[in-house]
């Protein structure tokens, strides 16, 4: 070390001390407390550590104590394990801030990490990044151009219906236009709707200059046009562009909104009697999928975000659950497809005949369906349905807790959040 005096150097972390020697500093494992040995002025020093007593060449850092004890263990043991009854990204906040990363963690506190990590990325998508320190965001956006602010508070308008007044009128705007949009698709497959002028579906699912006119046309025009300036404001105002495009409730969002344009377009080009009109397939698929605009209401409802961010978090628990059944599936219909018609026991089982009509069978009976519609008639093959039915239960019981558990987790997340952004909106009513 070039500065400071005495053999010894005394770390004071969050009150506690720790003395080392100076030739331990020089290759110390910790990046910032290696950075003390080459410091040549004391400026330096207050660069890496907060305080510093040259009378006793003691470094203070105003750092979580025993977050360092532990960070300490690793030094000396090589194994680095989160604190007990601390937030892993606290916990994670103290090992950047030494000089650590995620790797040096053992292998099941960095799942715990990973998982913390993308359970946490709504939540702060809608506050801070994750790995900023508290405040921090606060004090950048405070510093920002007064255009700045105006597109944050714009974006929170339209990405947090809780956030304000402006927020809450324009969440149930969208809302009414998606249960109108809703109620007119339905509509549009009644009999009655079309009976007056006695048009098929295939003429329904066109976008005539006459269909455009009528009632429902300038309904479902007026829908499709506050969709699509919806979308665009909320891409105009987003902070990054490419992150708002991957993002799974706006690709739903271009999913129901460009199927409209698709279908005008082809109508135009096409013409009404050209084949492509005739055959009408292309057109009732692409008008059906408006169902889509139902996913969109998971923007105001606490209950549709829990069941998506539950599978976001949950994807092993259900690739697993998918394995287990496959294995299932795979061994059940060989083996029903072998009794029931693959043996000559003088009675053949014709809903048998192959082993992919017998895993129809299987997966209604581990899913506890039953439909009825196919059966096993052999002594040996009602065995096995039994068999079959009973495994079904076990297997699908196995990952439901793990479910279960986030799911009740991802609901408590959510509300916290919502209950946050009513607070900020309570004191917008007061002020």
């Amino acid at each position: 070390m070039n500065f400071g005096r005495g053999p010894s150097v005394v770390l004071n972390v969050g009150g506690t001390r720790y003395s080392f020697s100076r030739e331990v500093l020089k290759d110390f494992p910790l990046r910032r407390v290696s950075r003390l040995h080459g410091c040549l002025s004391e400026q330096d020093v207050l660069e890496v550590c907060d305080d510093y007593d040259r009378e006793r060449n003691e470094y203070f850092f105003d750092r979580h104590s025993e977050a360092f004890g532990f960070i300490m263990l690793y030094v000396r043991h090589g194994h680095l394990r989160f604190v007990p009854h601390m937030c892993e990204l606290s916990f994670y906040n103290e090992m950047i801030y030494w000089g650590l990363e995620g790797s040096h963690l053992d292998y099941c506190c960095q799942r715990r990490l990973d998982d913390r990590m993308s359970e946490t990325c709504t939540y702060y998508s809608a506050e801070e990044p994750p790995g900023e320190p508290p405040g921090e965001g606060k004090k950048r956006r405070s510093a920002g151009a007064e255009g700045g602010k105006w597109l944050e508070r714009m974006r929170r308008t339209f990405e947090e219906p809780t956030s304000s007044v402006a927020a809450q009128v324009l969440a149930t705007v969208s809302i009414l236009f998606v249960i109108v949009s809703m109620v007119v698709l339905c509509a549009s497959t009644l009999p009655e709707w079309r009976a007056p002028e006695n048009r098929s579906v295939e003429e329904q699912s066109r976008y005539t200059a006459e269909s455009v006119r009528e009632p429902s046309g300038i309904i479902e025009a007026i829908c499709i046009g506050w969709f699509t300036a919806e979308c665009i404001v909320r891409f105009i105002v987003s902070k990054n562009k490419c992150e708002f495009v991957r993002r799974p409730l706006n690709i739903i969002d271009l999913l129901a909104i460009t199927p409209y344009y698709i279908s005008v377009l082809m109508t135009v080009f096409t013409g009404e009697n050209s084949q492509l009109q005739r055959a009408g397939v292309t057109l009732r698929v692409l008008r059906m999928m408006r169902i889509f605009w139902v996913i969109k209401l998971a923007r105001h409802f606490i209950g549709l975000q829990t069941l998506g961010l539950t599978l976001k978090r949950c994807y092993r628990e259900m690739v697993m659950l998918l394995v287990f059944i496959c294995v299932a599936m795979a061994i059940f219909s060989a083996l029903s497809q072998l009794l029931e018609n693959g043996l000559d026991l003088g009675t053949k089982n014709k809903d048998y005949a192959s082993i992919p009509a017998a895993c129809w069978w299987v997966i209604i009976s581990m899913t506890t369906v039953g439909y009825g519609d196919m059966c096993p008639i052999t002594v040996p093959g009602r065995i096995l349905g039994g068999i079959c039915v009973v495994s079904g239960i076990v297997l699908l019981a196995l990952p439901i807790t793990f479910i279960y558990h986030s799911f009740v987790q991802c609901y408590h997340e959510l509300k916290f959040r919502s209950a946050r952004y009513s607070r900020s909106l309570s004191a917008e009513f007061l002020n």
